[in-house]
C-alpha cells in the first residue's frame, strides 16, 4: 500500500501544479497502477476543480511518460457541471473523457449538455465539447438523431 501512495501522491501533486489550480478527487476506493501510469477512483468518484466537477461511479486518471495528466475518464451515470466565461454547462452521459491539454470533453452514450446561460440544449450519441472555443461536435444516428433546442430572440430585441 505504501508503494501505491508513493506513486499516486506525487503524480496527483504534479497534475495539480501543472494546472495551477487545485484538483480534488474523492471516492470510496483508490487503486494506483505504477507501470500503467493510471490511478482508479472507484465508487462515488468525483473530480473537482474550482467550481467545475465531474461525478461518476468510477474515474480513472491517466498520466503520460512525463507523469503529466493526460486524461480523465469518468464512467457510470456520469454527471458534470462546467463554468465558463460566457456559459454554464450541465450534463450527463454514460462516459465522459476530459483531455486537459486540449480543454476538451468527449461525452459518449446518452450524451446531454444544457447551456444554462445561453438557454441551449443538445443531445446525441456522442458530443465533443471544446471549452476553449465553445464549439461542439454532436453525432447521432437514425434511431436517435441529434437534438438541438434553443430560444429564439424576439424581433426588435
Amino acid at each position: 500500500m505504501m508503494s501505491v501512495l508513493r506513486f499516486a501522491l506525487p503524480l496527483l501533486g504534479l497534475s495539480v501544479m501543472l494546472l495551477a489550480q487545485k484538483v480534488q478527487i474523492t471516492s470510496d476506493t483508490m487503486k494506483a497502477y505504477e507501470k500503467k501510469k493510471e490511478v482508479h477512483f472507484i465508487g462515488n468518484a468525483k473530480v473537482t476543480q474550482l467550481e467545475d466537477w465531474i461525478h461518476g461511479a468510477e474515474i480513472t486518471v491517466f498520466f503520460d511518460e512525463n507523469n503529466e495528466t493526460k486524461m480523465y475518464v469518468a464512467e457510470g451515470n456520469v454527471t458534470f457541471e462546467l463554468h465558463q466565461k460566457n456559459a454554464l454547462y450541465k450534463g450527463k452521459a454514460d462516459r465522459v473523457t476530459y483531455l486537459p491539454k486540449k480543454s476538451q470533453y468527449i461525452l459518449t452514450g446518452n450524451a446531454v449538455i444544457d447551456d444554462l446561460v445561453n438557454k441551449r440544449h443538445v443531445d446525441g450519441n456522442e458530443i465533443v465539447l471544446d471549452t476553449t472555443t465553445g464549439n461542439a461536435d454532436v453525432k447521432g444516428d437514425r434511431k436517435k438523431p441529434v437534438k438541438f433546442i434553443f430560444d429564439m430572440e424576439k424581433k426588435g430585441e
